[in-house]
């Protein structure tokens, strides 16, 4: 039984070095892509700067193409959605509080990976792999915000809205380029930012 147990805990160990792996050549892929852009970016470079092998980097994510998930991926840690979804799977969340711990994502997303998604969305224009991250990246949001607006009780949208324009709504007014503005150019708190998306969401999507 003992000899058992010691092999669970071998294989779960196992699970975690791999996932910190992916987190570390994650951490180096954005950060190399900041720095010097996507085309200067190789594999073997983001090897050397997670100090693994090039044969792990390929491991963990493929080709040079597949290195755009990890920039997706380091973008997504640094938002710490697991801490969203504790807050959405709250028994106690009703759509107001549901609404705020979304935007409390996104704030978090933009603050510290704001100039990932800035500029994965500008290399987009000419480079293929990272224009489909970016709308694989938008999808995905879209597609979370549409299950929970859809697990609401009926009559918490406000009258003549449905979800998928709600959808549509909370993507104008949470992004990043209204996160820039108001930040840089407004010079707001990001804890304003986050405080007035909740107010103005649950004043615009929820039934009074």
């Amino acid at each position: 039984m003992g000899g058992t147990g010691k092999r669970r805990y071998d294989s779960l160990r196992r699970v975690a070095q791999a996932q910190e792996t992916r987190a570390v050549i994650a951490r180096a892929a954005r950060g190399l892509f900041v720095a010097q852009g996507w085309a200067a970016t190789t594999v073997r470079a983001v090897a050397e700067e997670a100090q693994v092998s090039v044969p792990t980097v390929y491991a963990a994510y493929g080709d040079k193409a597949g290195l755009v998930r990890a920039v997706a991926d380091a973008a997504d840690i640094s938002a710490d959605p697991s801490a969203t979804l504790a807050e959405l799977e709250d028994a106690a969340a009703d759509p107001a509080r549901q609404l705020a711990a979304l935007a409390a994502y996104d704030r978090r997303l933009f603050e510290r990976s704001g100039d990932v998604i800035a500029l994965v969305r500008e290399a987009g224009r000419t480079e293929p792999a990272l224009a489909a991250a970016y709308e694989e990246g938008r999808r995905r949001g879209d597609d979370t915000r549409a299950q929970v607006f859809s697990s609401w009780p009926d009559g918490a949208l406000r009258p003549g809205l449905d979800v998928r324009s709600a959808v549509d709504v909370y993507a104008a007014l949470c992004n990043v380029d209204v996160y820039t503005t108001l930040t840089v150019e407004r010079a707001w708190h990001p804890d304003r930012v986050q405080r007035w998306w909740g107010e103005v969401l649950a004043r615009e999507l929820l039934a009074r």
